[in-house]
C-alpha cells in the first residue's frame, strides 16, 4: 500500500458533507448546539470537510470523520474540557439528547458513506 495514503481518511469532499449534513436536518433532527462543516487540513490539498458539533451544555465540542483510509466506518471524538461538569439532573439529560444527536449523525454519515462508496462509478462529479 502506498504510504502516503496509508494514514488519510477517504475523501468526503466539504460540499458533499455540507449535504449530508442538510439532509439530516431536514429529516427533522433537533439540536441546541452549533453543527457544521470545515475545511479539513489535507496534505494533498484536496478539497475534504470535517463536520464539527459545538455542544450548548457542555464546554466542548464532537468532531467526526471517517476512521482512516478506505474504511467504511467514521468515529466521533469528543473534545477534552479542561475542567470537572458539574450539573443539574436537568442539564445533564439535555447533555445526554445532545450526544444522542451527535451518535445519530455520525452513523447517518457513516451510512451515507458506504451509500455513496457502493454506487461508485455511478456519480457525475
Amino acid at each position: 500500500m502506498n504510504e502516503e495514503l496509508e494514514d488519510s481518511p477517504p475523501r468526503r469532499s466539504l460540499t458533499q458533507l455540507k449535504a449530508w449534513v442538510q439532509e439530516f436536518r431536514e429529516q427533522g433532527h433537533l439540536f441546541a448546539g452549533q453543527l457544521k462543516v470545515v475545511e479539513q487540513e489535507d496534505a494533498d490539498s484536496q478539497d475534504t470537510g470535517l463536520v464539527v458539533m459545538n455542544l450548548m451544555n457542555a464546554r466542548a465540542s464532537i468532531y467526526m470523520q471517517p476512521k482512516g483510509y478506505d474504511e467504511p466506518l467514521w468515529e466521533a471524538t469528543l473534545t477534552s474540557r479542561p475542567d470537572d461538569l458539574t450539573m443539574t439532573p436537568h442539564e445533564m439529560a439535555s447533555l445526554a439528547a445532545e450526544l444522542v444527536v451527535a451518535g445519530n449523525l455520525c452513523s447517518f454519515l457513516q451510512w451515507k458513506s458506504l451509500e455513496w462508496d457502493r454506487d461508485s462509478g455511478r456519480h457525475r462529479i
